[in-house]
């Protein structure tokens, strides 16, 4: 019989924590976000190795694949919003993948660090799939860049629309498409309530993943 308790347990936390949303400072975190802490949580509270909750939910990492490109449906219903902003999407989703890559590689040569450690870095703002391939290819380490896209995601996550508010940006064009050229999935689950938000954030966080990919290969 195929060990299935890692996969069971957590869409049964991820569903139970959807029902809590409704709970004020629960339902400003990411379900994402609560669902990785209770599971941190209860792997050590019962002393499970990752490896093992790792080797019951391997079908969450096989679906990564083709959950991303399922992301493309919302822009086939939005060709006309998209071509309308489309100045601002080419352009300012090359440079924020080319200020991503730059200052990476800029802070990783200031401070010596190991350059398999600069290319496990700087990919970490596009979805976990693709930048785990990217880190796979230009000689980083996959496991270390799938933690800091994580990281990456959680911190767009909670702070992506209040830094935004901060600057007085309030246009759904520009706001979707920070958050998701900066923050992937996990920033772009932020947008779902405001249908220009979800469709410009889901379009940056396939582009943005292109674009990352062959700005590394030249790169490199």
């Amino acid at each position: 019989m195929i060990n299935l308790w890692g996969l069971v347990s957590t869409f049964l936390i991820f569903v139970g924590v959807r029902r809590l949303n409704r709970i004020p400072f629960i339902g400003k975190v990411p379900p994402t976000v609560v669902t990785a802490g209770i599971l941190i949580a209860v792997l050590l509270g019962f002393g499970i190795d990752f490896e093992s909750y790792n080797e019951s939910a391997c079908v969450y990492t096989m679906l990564l694949g083709p959950a991303t490109i399922a992301l493309a449906y919302p822009l086939t219903e939005n060709l006309g919003m998209l071509a309308k902003n489309k100045r601002a999407v080419y352009f300012g989703l090359f440079l924020s993948s080319l200020t991503a890559l730059g200052v990476t590689f800029l802070v990783g040569k200031l401070f010596h660090s190991d350059m398999s450690l600069v290319v496990s870095l700087m990919p970490k703002t596009v979805t976990t799939p693709i930048a785990v391939e990217i880190s796979k290819v230009t000689g980083g380490i996959p496991e270390l860049t799938a933690c800091l896209v994580v990281f990456t995601g959680i911190y767009g996550a909670l702070f992506g629309h209040r830094i935004l508010k901060f600057f007085g940006i309030k246009s759904d064009v520009a706001i979707g498409l920070a958050i998701g050229a900066a923050s992937h999935v996990l920033g772009t689950s932020t947008c779902v309530n405001k249908r220009r938000q979800v469709v410009m954030a889901t379009l940056a966080l396939i582009i943005t993943g292109i674009l990352t990919a062959v700005l590394c290969m030249l790169f490199f």
